[in-house]
Order: structure tokens, then sequence, then C-alpha cells
């Protein structure tokens, strides 16, 4: 066992040497693993980063959350639509009252933003975007109320003049150290009592890519009872009900269950549209296996030409090399000790190329996290993927080149000029 022990250091140490002979031959050689390497870290990297930015972000919508609301326009131009949201308080209670299945929650969202509404507390001002909603909207959109407490089910029925808050509201109106909770602001005239603050949320990157644009500023809303802003602004509508669905799963079941319960209730006479979180989230998938297949092929280029890089690289190294395999082999050198030297040399060649990859995987990575604001996430698997990968190059590239050395006659290995 020692004996083999020190038979595979010397063979290491040959190689080493071997190498070190032809050092500029063998970075040349590197590169190509190294450049490969380095875009499979990189991939990686900012592939796990992205997923986890882009499912933060989509988890300020709640997951689960669904969206219906009437179609802008009805195809059949023959069907009897009348004006309005085609959603009204009474289907609001219908569906809250158990009729789908596959709805949790349910909340109205009433839309303030058609009336350029005056928010003001004493000389203080601030434009925010005034939304009507249900006792559930903060827990079916994950809103985290860091001051005060959620709306409840007696504010809307009672039409109680109280609003939560966003934190771009809150910096508006008030001093930065200042509790607003409890505080007392005016809104189109009109007192409110501010009972809850919201804590700030962030989707830039939804917002850049369009996905958030709809919803407005997050961070600038005003809530209060939906049914408080429908007599503020004299309807009796709905303009969206937002539902968090049972699980994932089930979030086109529970759109249209409630597209079938408001059709039924309205004769067909407005038509709905339904947007899903789960239609985002296939969509974000589908742009994150874009990125890594490109760059999994981007790696797969790299890798393919520092294998034939390394390949040239030992073929002509046996070429130079074939007097000594002769010599070698007359004095007793065995087949596999011919074998495992070149080996070697090709395996040292990809497993150093391949280390300085990852740093330098790792370095791209860091710059570009810094550039476009991606959590750097590195993936312990993609590290050792890397690493396997880089040594099975080598070790693929160089086994023809050392097959050949191996299977070499030493008389006709020393008679080469």
């Amino acid at each position: 066992m020692i004996h083999g022990a020190t038979s595979f250091f010397d063979h290491l140490v040959q190689a080493g040497w071997a190498l070190w002979d032809n050092r500029l031959r063998t970075i040349l050689s590197m590169l190509g693993i190294m450049v490969g390497i380095a875009a499979v870290v990189t991939v990686g990297t900012l592939t796990k980063g992205g997923h986890h930015m882009i499912f933060r972000e989509l988890h300020t919508f709640g997951l689960t959350s669904t969206w219906v609301f009437r179609a802008e326009e009805d195809k059949d131009p023959n069907r009897a639509v009348r004006e309005g949201s085609g959603i009204d308080n009474d289907d609001l209670e219908v569906i809250r009252s158990g009729c789908c299945p596959a709805v949790k929650r349910v909340t109205p969202m009433v839309m303030g933003w058609v009336k350029r509404m005056i928010i003001r507390f004493g000389n203080r001002y601030s434009h925010g975007q005034i939304e009507g909603v249900g006792y559930e909207y903060t827990r079916i959109n994950n809103d985290t109320v860091i001051m005060g407490r959620h709306l409840e089910r007696a504010d809307e029925l009672r039409r109680k003049p109280v609003v939560i808050i966003g934190p771009t509201v809150r910096s508006d109106l008030f001093m930065m150290h200042d509790d607003p909770v409890g505080k007392e602001i005016y809104i189109d005239g009109r007192k409110f009592v501010i009972v809850g603050v919201l804590e700030t949320k962030s989707r830039d990157f939804m917002t850049s890519i369009g996905v958030g644009a709809a919803f407005g500023d997050v961070n600038n809303r005003i809530l209060m009872p939906f049914t408080v802003l429908q007599q503020m602004l004299g309807k009796k509508e709905i303009d969206v009900l937002q539902a968090e669905a049972v699980d994932l799963g089930v979030s086109e079941l529970a759109v249209s269950q409630m597209i079938r319960v408001l059709q039924h209730r309205h004769d067909d006479h407005y038509s709905y549209k339904e947007e899903t979180m789960a239609q985002y989230i296939a969509t974000a998938n589908r742009i994150l296996q874009g990125v890594s297949v490109i760059g999994v092929v981007a790696a797969s280029v790299s890798l393919l030409v520092g294998a034939l890089g390394i390949m040239n690289m030992m073929g002509t190294s046996v070429l130079e090399r074939t007097r000594e395999i002769g010599l070698r082999k007359a004095i007793g050198a065995r087949r596999r000790d011919i074998l495992l030297q070149f080996l070697l040399e090709a395996a040292l060649i990809s497993s150093v190329g391949g280390v300085l990859g990852l740093i330098l995987g790792g370095l791209v990575s860091y710059a570009v996290t810094l550039l476009i604001g991606f959590p750097l996430m590195t993936s312990w698997m993609v590290v050792i993927i890397g690493l396997v990968v880089s040594v099975g190059v080598g070790l693929l590239s160089g086994y023809y080149p050392a097959r050949r050395a191996a299977m070499m006659h030493p008389v006709e290995a020393l008679r080469y000029e």
C-alpha cells in the first residue's frame, strides 16, 4: 500500500515538472477550462440570486393571489352589456360565503385614482394612492403592519373613517420619528384616523420588467375600508376582486369559479378577465430557465474548446517525448505507469484551470451582482459540479493521447527521430 502511494506521488511530481517545462503551453491549455468553469459558476450564481430576488418580490403580491375584473373590450358585438365594473358588494358577499371551494380569502379593491383627492396633515401633503379594500386585503398581499393594526370586518360594515398608510405617505406627512397611529389626517376634506402603518416593500425588479407597474407604488398606498371609498366616490361597485387560492395549484380553478359566479349573477352581461400569480411565476421560471440554458451552452462551448486544447497539447507532448516513453518502457515501466503519467498531466491542467475558473467566476459574479443588484448566492453544488466537470474534462480529453503513449512499442519509440 505504501509502495502504491509512493508510486502515485512520484507520478504526480513528474507530471507537475513536465507541465512546468512547457508552462506557456500549459497556461494556454488551461484558459478554455478556466473560462468554461467561470461561466458555469457565474450562471449558477446569477440564476440562484435572480430566482431569490424575483420570488421574494412575487411574494409581496401573495404567491397564491388571483385577480378578477371586467374585460375592457367585449369581443361579441351582439352581447348586451351594461355600464360599470360588473362586480358589486352582493357579489362579494356571495363569494365570501363559500361558493368557491378553491378560494381561501377574497378582498374587494376600489380604486381611488380616478379622482384626485387632497391628502393633508397640518400643513404637510401627500400624493398617496388611495385604495378601498376589504379587511383581509393585507393578509392576502402579505403586507406587514409594523405599527397599529390591520383593517377589521367592523370597519367596512360600519364605514369607519380609518386608514392604513404606507411608508412613503408616512414620510410625506410626519417627521421621521413620529408615531402616526391615532393621528388624524384629512382626505378630500374628510377626517380619517390612522390605525396602522405598512412595512416597506421592494418591487423594484418586477416593476422594471413591467410586472408591478399596473399596481402602482406599493409603498405609497393609503388603505381604507372599501365601503368608505365607495361612499366618497358615490358608487356601489367594486373594481377588482383579489382572492387567495387554497394553494398555487388551484389558482386557475379559483378564478374560473369566481368568474362563473359573476357571470351567473349578472346573466352574462359582462365579460371578465383574470390574472394569477401562477402566471407570473411561470413567466419568471421561463426567463430563468432561458438564462440558464444560454449560460450552459456558453459554458459547454468553452469547455469543449478547453478539452480540445488539452487533447492537442497532450498529443503534442506524446510526440515530443516519444524517445522518453521508449526509454522508460525499456527500463521496466508498465503500460499503466505511462497511462497514469499522461492522465495525471491532463488532470492537473484541468483541475488547476477549474480552480482558477471558480475564482474568476466568483469575482465576475460579485461584480455583476453589484452592477444589477442581485443578491450574491453562490451554490456549493455549483462549485462541486464545476470541479468535477473540470477534472472529468481533463481525464476524457487526455485519455486518448495517454493510451496512445502507453501502447507504444519500446523499440519503435527509441528509434523515433
